[in-house]
């Protein structure tokens, strides 16, 4: 067997890997992409554990004396790899889903990091309006109008107290 050949097909699977993390902006494609990455691993780490480089190092082969196996190094770590990859699909595709359900999109460029809206909807996030309850909108600027007897601050009730209390509310009992 000639290990060249794998090598070489090794090396531009993970390029074209490489290529298309670099490039794509679906996150799916992205996932796509690393596993092309983690199979050309898989690849590279068969071929050299079955390519006899004891040859080329000039020392005996390993097992050719009938009591040493051959050790399986490339394909137990090819094992590990394939299992991790499938691990991190399922992960990778949770994300996702999670993803296209708050913000609409799975486009890696419109993915906003510095900001949280833990409920904006399936609409992009540059493009969500300002909500109910947020800093921007509450407080007296809003316009809104208070029940007779309100207090002022957010943190107290009015002198009635919450439904179903027996007297006042204060600051401290909440």
């Amino acid at each position: 067997m000639r290990p060249a050949i794998p090598y070489v097909v090794a090396a531009l699977l993970f390029g074209l890997g490489v290529y298309g993390v670099l490039r794509r902006r679906n996150a799916v494609l992205v996932l796509m992409a690393v596993e092309l990455m983690l199979n050309a691993v898989n690849l590279l780490l068969v071929t050299a554990d079955a390519a006899p480089l004891h040859r080329a190092l000039g020392t005996p082969a390993p097992g050719a004396d009938g009591v040493t196996p051959l050790p399986l190094t490339g394909q137990v770590f090819t094992l590990f790899v394939i299992v991790i990859a499938a691990a991190e699909v399922g992960v990778g595709l949770a994300i996702v889903l999670q993803l296209y359900r708050l913000r609409g999109t799975v486009a890696v460029d419109d993915v906003r990091l510095d900001t949280h809206t833990p409920d904006a909807g399936p609409q992009a996030i540059v493009s969500a309006p300002a909500r109910a309850g947020t800093a921007a909108t509450a407080g007296p600027a809003t316009g809104a109008k208070r029940a007779p007897g309100a207090s002022e601050s957010p943190g107290t009730a009015g002198p009635a107290g919450p439904p179903g209390s027996a007297g006042p509310a204060t600051g401290a009992a909440r």
